[in-house]
Protein backbone atom coordinates (compact mmCIF):
# COMPACT_ATOMS: atom_id res chain seq x y z
CA UNK A 1 0.00 0.00 0.00
CA UNK A 2 2.87 2.37 0.82
CA UNK A 3 4.43 1.81 -2.62
CA UNK A 4 1.05 2.35 -4.25
CA UNK A 5 0.60 5.70 -2.52
CA UNK A 6 4.17 6.70 -3.34
CA UNK A 7 3.47 6.00 -7.00
CA UNK A 8 0.33 8.11 -6.92
CA UNK A 9 2.14 10.93 -5.10
CA UNK A 10 4.97 10.83 -7.65
CA UNK A 11 2.50 10.82 -10.54
CA UNK A 12 0.50 13.80 -9.24
CA UNK A 13 3.67 15.75 -8.41
CA UNK A 14 5.01 15.13 -11.94
CA UNK A 15 1.80 16.35 -13.54
CA UNK A 16 1.75 19.50 -11.42
CA UNK A 17 5.48 20.23 -11.61
CA UNK A 18 5.70 19.59 -15.34
CA UNK A 19 8.68 17.23 -15.31
CA UNK A 20 10.23 14.29 -13.47
CA UNK A 21 13.16 16.45 -12.38
CA UNK A 22 11.01 19.18 -10.81
CA UNK A 23 8.74 16.59 -9.19
CA UNK A 24 11.81 14.90 -7.70
CA UNK A 25 13.01 18.21 -6.26
CA UNK A 26 9.59 18.86 -4.75
CA UNK A 27 9.38 15.38 -3.20
CA UNK A 28 12.99 15.25 -2.02
CA UNK A 29 13.69 12.16 -4.14
CA UNK A 30 15.90 11.42 -7.13
CA UNK A 31 14.63 11.77 -10.70
CA UNK A 32 15.29 8.07 -11.21
CA UNK A 33 13.20 7.13 -8.16
CA UNK A 34 10.26 9.22 -9.39
CA UNK A 35 10.50 7.70 -12.87
CA UNK A 36 10.58 4.15 -11.50
CA UNK A 37 7.57 4.84 -9.22
CA UNK A 38 5.51 6.03 -12.18
CA UNK A 39 6.69 3.12 -14.36
CA UNK A 40 5.55 0.64 -11.68
CA UNK A 41 2.24 2.51 -11.41
CA UNK A 42 1.69 2.27 -15.17
CA UNK A 43 2.59 -1.42 -15.07
CA UNK A 44 0.12 -2.09 -12.26
CA UNK A 45 -2.67 -0.19 -14.04
CA UNK A 46 -1.73 -1.63 -17.44
CA UNK A 47 -2.10 1.80 -19.06
CA UNK A 48 0.23 4.53 -20.26
CA UNK A 49 -0.24 7.69 -18.19
CA UNK A 50 2.24 9.91 -20.04
CA UNK A 51 2.95 10.36 -23.71
CA UNK A 52 6.72 10.85 -23.76
CA UNK A 53 9.02 12.28 -26.43
CA UNK A 54 12.68 13.23 -26.25
CA UNK A 55 11.73 16.86 -25.53
CA UNK A 56 8.43 16.79 -23.66
CA UNK A 57 5.81 14.74 -21.91
CA UNK A 58 2.05 15.10 -21.78
CA UNK A 59 -0.83 13.24 -20.19
CA UNK A 60 -2.70 10.62 -22.14
CA UNK A 61 -6.49 10.61 -21.90
CA UNK A 62 -6.25 7.82 -19.32
CA UNK A 63 -3.59 9.82 -17.50
CA UNK A 64 -5.78 12.92 -17.34
CA UNK A 65 -8.74 10.99 -15.95
CA UNK A 66 -6.53 9.20 -13.42
CA UNK A 67 -4.88 12.47 -12.34
CA UNK A 68 -8.23 14.16 -11.63
CA UNK A 69 -9.32 11.29 -9.40
CA UNK A 70 -5.95 11.05 -7.66
CA UNK A 71 -5.90 14.78 -7.02
CA UNK A 72 -9.30 14.61 -5.33
CA UNK A 73 -8.20 11.59 -3.28
CA UNK A 74 -5.02 13.31 -2.10
CA UNK A 75 -7.02 16.43 -1.22
CA UNK A 76 -9.31 14.29 0.93
CA UNK A 77 -6.29 12.72 2.65
CA UNK A 78 -4.85 16.18 3.29
CA UNK A 79 -8.20 17.31 4.72
CA UNK A 80 -8.30 14.25 6.98
CA UNK A 81 -4.77 14.94 8.20
CA UNK A 82 -5.65 18.59 8.81
CA UNK A 83 -8.80 17.70 10.75
CA UNK A 84 -6.87 15.35 13.04
CA UNK A 85 -3.96 17.77 13.43
CA UNK A 86 -6.31 20.69 14.15
CA UNK A 87 -7.64 18.82 17.17
CA UNK A 88 -4.24 18.49 18.78
CA UNK A 89 -3.30 20.74 21.62
CA UNK A 90 0.23 21.33 20.28
CA UNK A 91 1.14 21.99 16.63
CA UNK A 92 2.96 19.15 14.89
CA UNK A 93 4.02 18.11 11.42
CA UNK A 94 5.77 20.05 8.67
CA UNK A 95 4.89 23.69 7.98
CA UNK A 96 5.77 24.49 4.36
CA UNK A 97 6.03 28.26 4.01
CA UNK A 98 7.31 30.81 1.49
CA UNK A 99 8.06 34.49 2.12
CA UNK A 100 9.88 37.50 0.63
CA UNK A 101 13.61 36.83 0.87
CA UNK A 102 15.00 39.72 2.93
CA UNK A 103 11.92 40.40 5.05
CA UNK A 104 11.61 36.68 5.73
CA UNK A 105 15.21 36.28 6.85
CA UNK A 106 15.31 39.40 9.01
CA UNK A 107 11.83 39.58 10.54
CA UNK A 108 9.99 36.28 10.10
CA UNK A 109 12.55 33.50 10.47
CA UNK A 110 13.50 34.39 14.08
CA UNK A 111 9.83 34.20 15.11
CA UNK A 112 9.38 30.83 13.44
CA UNK A 113 12.56 29.49 15.04
CA UNK A 114 11.19 30.44 18.44
CA UNK A 115 7.92 28.72 17.57
CA UNK A 116 9.75 25.52 16.57
CA UNK A 117 11.74 25.69 19.80
CA UNK A 118 8.50 25.85 21.80
CA UNK A 119 6.90 22.91 19.95
CA UNK A 120 9.19 19.92 19.44
CA UNK A 121 6.75 18.22 17.08
CA UNK A 122 6.80 21.13 14.63
CA UNK A 123 9.05 20.91 11.58
CA UNK A 124 9.80 23.85 9.27
CA UNK A 125 10.27 23.79 5.49
CA UNK A 126 10.95 27.45 4.62
CA UNK A 127 11.55 29.13 1.27
CA UNK A 128 12.92 32.66 0.94
CA UNK A 129 12.38 34.24 -2.48
CA UNK A 130 10.67 37.17 -4.13
CA UNK A 131 8.79 35.30 -6.83
CA UNK A 132 5.05 34.77 -6.67
CA UNK A 133 4.43 31.27 -5.36
CA UNK A 134 1.42 29.18 -6.43
CA UNK A 135 0.26 27.78 -3.09
CA UNK A 136 -1.88 24.99 -4.52
CA UNK A 137 0.50 23.71 -7.18
CA UNK A 138 3.55 23.95 -4.92
CA UNK A 139 1.74 22.46 -1.93
CA UNK A 140 2.45 25.37 0.40
CA UNK A 141 0.72 25.64 3.77
CA UNK A 142 1.32 29.36 4.09
CA UNK A 143 2.92 32.28 2.24
CA UNK A 144 3.51 35.92 3.08
CA UNK A 145 2.66 38.45 0.38
CA UNK A 146 3.44 42.14 0.28
CA UNK A 147 1.11 44.36 -1.73
CA UNK A 148 -2.43 43.96 -3.06
CA UNK A 149 -3.93 40.48 -3.25
CA UNK A 150 -5.41 38.92 -6.35
CA UNK A 151 -9.01 37.78 -6.24
CA UNK A 152 -9.30 34.08 -5.44
CA UNK A 153 -12.01 31.57 -4.58
CA UNK A 154 -9.47 29.06 -3.27
CA UNK A 155 -7.37 31.16 -0.89
CA UNK A 156 -7.86 32.88 2.45
CA UNK A 157 -5.77 35.65 3.99
CA UNK A 158 -5.13 37.67 7.12
CA UNK A 159 -3.68 41.15 7.32
CA UNK A 160 -0.51 41.18 9.44
CA UNK A 161 0.46 44.84 9.08
CA UNK A 162 2.07 47.20 6.58
CA UNK A 163 5.59 47.75 5.36
CA UNK A 164 5.66 51.54 5.66
CA UNK A 165 8.00 53.20 3.21
CA UNK A 166 10.31 56.20 3.48
CA UNK A 167 12.81 58.13 1.37
CA UNK A 168 16.34 57.89 2.82
CA UNK A 169 19.82 59.16 2.02
CA UNK A 170 23.21 59.53 3.65
CA UNK A 171 23.80 62.85 5.47
CA UNK A 172 26.87 63.53 3.31
CA UNK A 173 24.86 63.03 0.12
CA UNK A 174 22.22 65.53 1.24
CA UNK A 175 24.94 68.01 2.22
CA UNK A 176 26.26 67.89 -1.35
CA UNK A 177 23.03 67.71 -3.34
CA UNK A 178 20.45 69.40 -1.12
CA UNK A 179 17.54 68.05 0.90
CA UNK A 180 14.06 68.18 -0.67
CA UNK A 181 11.36 69.23 1.77
CA UNK A 182 8.67 66.93 0.38
CA UNK A 183 7.42 65.05 -2.65
CA UNK A 184 6.76 68.13 -4.77
CA UNK A 185 10.25 69.45 -4.11
CA UNK A 186 11.74 66.03 -4.89
CA UNK A 187 9.90 65.83 -8.22
CA UNK A 188 11.02 69.36 -9.15
CA UNK A 189 14.68 68.79 -8.23
CA UNK A 190 14.95 65.19 -9.48
CA UNK A 191 17.36 66.03 -12.36
CA UNK A 192 19.91 67.16 -9.79
CA UNK A 193 19.68 64.02 -7.69
CA UNK A 194 20.76 60.41 -7.94
CA UNK A 195 18.71 57.37 -7.02
CA UNK A 196 19.05 53.64 -6.32
CA UNK A 197 16.09 51.32 -6.76
CA UNK A 198 14.88 47.74 -6.59
CA UNK A 199 14.34 45.97 -9.91
CA UNK A 200 14.08 42.28 -10.84
CA UNK A 201 14.96 40.27 -13.95
CA UNK A 202 16.78 43.16 -15.57
CA UNK A 203 13.63 45.28 -15.67
CA UNK A 204 13.54 48.97 -14.95
CA UNK A 205 12.74 49.65 -11.28
CA UNK A 206 9.07 50.44 -10.80
CA UNK A 207 8.01 54.00 -10.03
CA UNK A 208 8.05 55.02 -6.40
CA UNK A 209 4.52 55.13 -5.03
CA UNK A 210 3.37 57.78 -2.56
CA UNK A 211 0.22 59.59 -1.49
CA UNK A 212 -0.65 63.17 -2.27
CA UNK A 213 -0.28 65.14 0.95
CA UNK A 214 -3.52 67.07 0.39
CA UNK A 215 -5.87 64.48 -1.11
CA UNK A 216 -4.32 61.17 -0.10
CA UNK A 217 -4.58 60.00 -3.71
CA UNK A 218 -1.84 57.64 -4.90
CA UNK A 219 0.90 59.16 -7.05
CA UNK A 220 3.87 57.78 -8.98
CA UNK A 221 7.42 59.10 -9.17
CA UNK A 222 9.39 57.53 -12.07
CA UNK A 223 12.86 56.83 -10.71
CA UNK A 224 15.89 57.69 -12.90
CA UNK A 225 18.12 55.18 -11.13
CA UNK A 226 21.89 55.22 -11.07
CA UNK A 227 21.94 51.88 -9.22
CA UNK A 228 19.37 49.16 -9.64
CA UNK A 229 19.42 45.60 -8.33
CA UNK A 230 17.19 42.80 -7.06
CA UNK A 231 18.41 43.06 -3.46
CA UNK A 232 16.89 45.55 -1.04
CA UNK A 233 19.96 45.11 1.15
CA UNK A 234 22.17 46.41 -1.67
CA UNK A 235 19.72 49.24 -2.42
CA UNK A 236 20.00 50.36 1.22
CA UNK A 237 23.79 49.93 1.14
CA UNK A 238 23.91 52.16 -1.95
CA UNK A 239 22.31 54.95 0.03
CA UNK A 240 24.70 54.42 2.94
CA UNK A 241 27.58 54.66 0.45
CA UNK A 242 26.29 58.07 -0.69
CA UNK A 243 25.24 56.95 -4.18
CA UNK A 244 21.79 58.51 -3.99
CA UNK A 245 18.37 58.47 -2.40
CA UNK A 246 16.37 55.28 -1.92
CA UNK A 247 12.80 54.32 -1.03
CA UNK A 248 12.89 51.40 1.36
CA UNK A 249 10.76 49.98 4.20
CA UNK A 250 11.19 51.73 7.53
CA UNK A 251 12.06 48.43 9.25
CA UNK A 252 15.05 48.07 6.92
CA UNK A 253 16.17 51.68 7.41
CA UNK A 254 15.87 51.58 11.22
CA UNK A 255 19.39 50.22 11.84
CA UNK A 256 21.29 52.62 9.53
CA UNK A 257 19.20 55.54 10.83
CA UNK A 258 20.03 54.67 14.45
CA UNK A 259 23.72 54.46 13.50
CA UNK A 260 23.60 57.84 11.77
CA UNK A 261 24.41 56.34 8.37
CA UNK A 262 21.03 57.31 6.89
CA UNK A 263 18.39 59.94 7.54
CA UNK A 264 14.82 60.13 6.39
CA UNK A 265 14.81 62.88 3.76
CA UNK A 266 11.35 64.21 4.69
CA UNK A 267 8.26 63.23 6.61
CA UNK A 268 5.27 62.23 4.47
CA UNK A 269 1.95 63.87 5.30
CA UNK A 270 0.14 60.78 4.00
CA UNK A 271 2.36 57.71 4.70
CA UNK A 272 2.43 54.98 2.08
CA UNK A 273 2.78 51.31 2.94
CA UNK A 274 2.45 47.89 1.35
CA UNK A 275 -0.06 45.61 3.07
CA UNK A 276 1.49 42.40 4.38
CA UNK A 277 -0.78 39.34 4.38
CA UNK A 278 -0.54 35.73 5.44
CA UNK A 279 -2.19 33.67 2.68
CA UNK A 280 -3.14 30.00 2.78
CA UNK A 281 -5.30 27.52 0.81
CA UNK A 282 -8.87 27.68 2.03
CA UNK A 283 -9.75 24.41 3.76
CA UNK A 284 -12.54 22.98 5.86
CA UNK A 285 -10.08 22.38 8.70
CA UNK A 286 -7.00 24.58 9.06
CA UNK A 287 -4.08 22.54 10.48
CA UNK A 288 -3.13 23.67 13.95
CA UNK A 289 0.48 24.24 12.90
CA UNK A 290 -0.73 26.72 10.27
CA UNK A 291 -3.13 28.47 12.63
CA UNK A 292 -0.48 28.81 15.35
CA UNK A 293 2.01 30.24 12.84
CA UNK A 294 -0.53 32.79 11.60
CA UNK A 295 -1.50 33.84 15.12
CA UNK A 296 2.15 34.15 16.14
CA UNK A 297 2.98 36.37 13.16
CA UNK A 298 -0.14 38.50 13.68
CA UNK A 299 0.76 39.03 17.33
CA UNK A 300 4.46 39.77 16.94
CA UNK A 301 5.18 41.18 13.48
CA UNK A 302 3.51 44.60 14.05
CA UNK A 303 6.13 45.45 16.68
CA UNK A 304 8.83 44.86 14.04
CA UNK A 305 7.16 47.17 11.51
CA UNK A 306 7.79 50.75 12.68
CA UNK A 307 5.50 53.47 11.47
CA UNK A 308 1.84 54.45 11.73
CA UNK A 309 0.75 50.79 11.46
CA UNK A 310 1.41 50.11 15.13
CA UNK A 311 -1.75 49.78 17.13
CA UNK A 312 -4.04 49.76 14.11
CA UNK A 313 -6.94 47.31 13.82
CA UNK A 314 -6.05 43.99 12.25
CA UNK A 315 -2.77 43.54 14.06
CA UNK A 316 -4.22 42.00 17.20
CA UNK A 317 -4.23 38.33 18.02
CA UNK A 318 -7.25 36.10 17.74
CA UNK A 319 -8.98 34.02 15.09
CA UNK A 320 -7.69 34.52 11.54
CA UNK A 321 -9.74 37.15 9.73
CA UNK A 322 -10.26 35.40 6.42
CA UNK A 323 -10.48 37.46 3.25
CA UNK A 324 -12.33 35.35 0.71
CA UNK A 325 -12.58 36.65 -2.81
CA UNK A 326 -14.91 35.72 -5.58
CA UNK A 327 -12.95 34.96 -8.75
CA UNK A 328 -10.52 32.12 -9.33
CA UNK A 329 -6.86 32.99 -8.89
Amino acid sequence: MSERLQGIEAFVATVEAGSFAQAAARLGRTRSAVGKSIARLEQRLAVRLFQRTTRSQSLTDDGQAYYERCRRALDELDAADAAVEAGRHAPAGTLRMSMPALFGRVCVAPLLMELAHEHEGLRLDLQFNDRRVDLVEERMDLVLRSGPLDDSSTLAARLLGHQWMGVYAAPAYLARHGRPSGWQALVETAPGHRFAGYGRDGQRPPAWLYRDGATGEPREFPVPTRVRCDSLEVVAASAVAGLGMVRIPQWLAAGPVAAGALVQVFEEAQPFGYALHAVWPRARALPRRTRVAIDTLAARLPALLPGPAQGRPGSATGEPAQILRGRPA
